[in-house]
């Protein structure tokens, strides 16, 4: 990833990225932009409850936006992933649900800084991948937007890092399968 300054913010050039499935837990929330930190706070309670199950998570935690209407709510999702699927017979902890990332083409880039810059960036990402005729993985059927699997993945722990102009989020969107 090559640093630039692209659409008036410094990001790295976005990219694509090929993924395979991801397995991983998460608590489903319906928030508006006002109460969106509430679903953020869960990620803690999946972390420390893997901890006690002796599961170390393999990678940083993530925020899955399912449906966003910003006029109203967002279907988010706190998760964390796994390194393989759940199969403990007891259901997950504090109401999670396993599930799996969807596998396939991803464009990508990374924000430095406070969240409240991650809507520009999102923007920003959407907008390149729009301007190189990539097809997003959305339904934008109806009054409200759905994704196949838009993720910001946290790089950075605020209480190791407690500088948010210092803490690093990846930004992923799926795009679709076949010819746009």
């Amino acid at each position: 990833m090559g640093a630039r300054v692209w659409l008036g913010m410094d990001l790295p050039e976005p990219v694509l990225l090929d993924r395979t499935d991801q397995p991983y837990l998460g608590i489903r929330r319906t928030v508006t932009m006002r109460t969106i930190a509430e679903v953020a706070d869960c990620i803690p309670t999946l972390i420390g409850a893997l901890a006690q199950r002796g599961s170390a998570v393999p990678g940083p935690p993530f925020l899955r936006y399912h449906v966003i209407d910003m006029a109203n709510q967002l279907e988010v999702e706190a998760g964390v992933p796994l390194a393989a699927p759940w199969s403990e017979a007891a259901a997950p902890p504090g109401g999670a649900l396993p599930g799996a990332l969807p596998a396939g083409r991803y464009a990508s880039t990374t924000h430095i800084g406070a969240p409240d810059g991650l809507a520009g960036a999102t923007a920003g990402l959407l907008r390149w991948a729009e301007g190189r005729g990539l097809r997003l993985d959305l339904n934008t059927a109806g009054p409200v937007s759905h994704w196949g699997c838009r993720l910001e993945v946290f790089r950075t722990d605020p209480r190791a890092v407690p500088d948010s102009s210092q803490w690093q989020t990846d930004l992923l969107i799926r795009l679709a399968d076949g010819p746009g």
